[in-house]
C-alpha cells in the first residue's frame, strides 16, 4: 500500500513542473518629453511612480493595465513606444 502512494506522489511532482512554463511580458519604453513644471500635483506623481525623473528620461515597464492607466493620464507629457 506505501508503494502505491509513493508512486502517486511522483506523479504528482512530475505534473507540476510541466505548468511551470510561462508566456514573457510585453515590455514598453515611456520617455518624459514634457515638464512637470505647472502640472497637476497628481500628474507630477504619476510620472514619478512611472519612474521617470527629467525630460528625455526614459523607463521600460510592463504592458499591463495598471501602467497603460498611468500613461493615460500623463499623456501629454510622455511618449509610449515598445521595447
Amino acid at each position: 500500500m506505501e508503494e502505491v502512494v509513493k508512486a502517486e506522489g511522483k506523479a504528482k511532482k512530475g505534473n507540476a513542473s510541466k505548468k511551470a512554463k510561462k508566456k514573457p511580458e510585453k515590455m514598453i519604453k515611456v520617455t518624459l518629453v514634457k515638464s512637470t513644471i505647472g502640472v497637476l500635483p497628481e500628474h507630477i506623481k504619476t510620472v514619478r511612480a512611472l519612474g521617470l525623473g527629467k525630460i528625455n528620461s526614459f523607463n521600460i515597464i510592463k504592458d499591463n493595465a495598471a501602467s497603460r492607466g498611468m500613461i493615460e493620464k500623463v499623456k501629454h507629457l510622455v511618449k509610449v513606444s515598445e521595447a
